[in-house]
């Protein structure tokens, strides 16, 4: 046979089309490359336990389970559930602090937990109220929402530390050219005006009855180049309102109103409401416009008070008043710091506040720079070193 011929015989068939080839028989073709797969998964069906946990939290909201898992359960369906859920849900429900850093990482940047008795939850409600309080527009925020959330804060809130107090909005009139048409209208602009002057915290205080200490500034932060004095004022309303509160807040032991120009007429009111007070142990009337009526009602306080704290630093008391202050010291047997800074007591109420120290054993600190001239300059302050018996 010739070679040619064997050659034919012996030669391997061509290859068949590629629509006449059987994938299944190319193990080329079968390779399954598990990097390039993003399904794939080794729990090819997830535990029972996983879909439970997964169907609570994502019907938390609706239907709260939480008291009846297992405790490792119980922290991972926590773990998961969004900060966004309604307070109404989580306030009385939850008390896993690591939830509540959540929330309060994402409501605020920074946040000192050590000041809020190193409880989030405390933290976040307190700062949560005081957010709402500081936004309160009279006449045009809702009030209902300030009031649940009162209500949902009852049992963690101790501090409200309030930086800005909101005046209404300022409704502008329509000049009217006659004079008797304007007094025409007087009767239907008064049913125009807002039905307080600024947030009144008796809407709350109920709510509230733990609260230990109470922080206000009746102003506005931050107007820039809004500003006007009508911002800054501590009307009388307020301070009615403002006093009917330590009728409810009896536990209340630090109460601090600076910055809001409280005059003599105002401090009187507020003090004639705190005589009887069970708690009170600082009181912080500092940068104000109180005079020496005014401090003739601190001196009555005194008198009749536990006060162990009382700072008027940066206020118009005269020596009249110191007199009157002095008088109150020279009997009292609680307060240990008083501050009189930036006052103008002079040299005759310096002379009266050192003749009542010789009477006085319970003071350790008092503060007179800038208030007085006749101590050196250099010495701002007076230490006891200890407490005579």
């Amino acid at each position: 046979m010739p070679e040619s011929a064997a050659n034919e015989k012996m030669a391997v068939p061509a290859p068949l089309p590629i629509h006449h080839r059987n994938a299944a028989a190319d193990l080329r073709k079968m390779r399954r490359i598990i990097t390039e797969d993003y399904s794939w998964s080794l729990a090819i069906v997830p535990l029972l336990t996983d879909l439970c946990l997964q169907h609570i939290v994502k019907n938390f909201e609706h239907k709260p389970i939480l008291d009846k898992l297992l405790p490792k359960h119980r922290v991972k369906v926590l773990d998961t559930l969004s900060t966004s859920l309604p307070l109404q849900v989580t306030a009385n429900l939850i008390s896993y602090e690591e939830y509540w850093r959540r929330c309060c990482a994402e409501h605020w940047p920074i946040c000192d937990v050590s000041r809020y008795g190193s409880s989030w939850k405390r933290l976040f409600f307190e700062r949560h109220l005081e957010n709402l309080i500081e936004r309160f527009i009279p006449d045009v925020t809702e009030i209902r929402t300030i009031c649940e959330a009162a209500e949902l804060s009852k049992e963690y809130v101790k501090r409200l530390d309030i930086q800005q107090l909101l005046p209404p909005v300022k409704v502008e009139m329509k000049k009217e050219e006659e004079v008797d048409e304007v007094s025409d209208e007087g009767s239907e602009v008064g049913g125009d005006l807002p039905s307080m002057d600024h947030f009144d915290f008796n809407l709350i205080a109920n709510s509230l009855c733990g609260l230990e200490e109470l922080h206000l500034v009746y102003g506005v932060k931050g107007c820039g180049m809004n500003f006007e004095w009508n911002l800054f004022r501590f009307t009388e309303r307020d301070c009615g309102l403002l006093a009917d509160t330590f009728k409810t807040f009896r536990n209340l032991k630090v109460f601090r109103l600076h910055r809001s120009k409280v005059d003599d007429d105002k401090a009187r009111v507020l003090i004639r409401s705190l005589l009887d007070h069970p708690s009170l142990v600082h009181l912080d009337l500092s940068h104000n416009q109180i005079s020496d009526r005014g401090a003739r009602a601190v001196g009555k306080l005194l008198n009749q008070s536990q006060l162990q704290i009382l700072n008027l630093c940066n206020n118009n008391v005269g020596p009249h008043g110191a007199k009157a202050i002095a008088h109150a010291l020279s009997k009292n047997c609680t307060l240990n710091t008083l501050n009189l800074r930036l006052n103008h007591i002079g040299d005759e109420g310096g002379q009266a506040l050192s003749n009542a120290l010789l009477k006085n054993s319970t003071l350790v600190t008092l503060y007179l720079g800038g208030a007085t001239s006749c101590l050196n300059p250099q010495r701002l302050s007076w230490h006891r070193s200890s407490p005579r018996t």
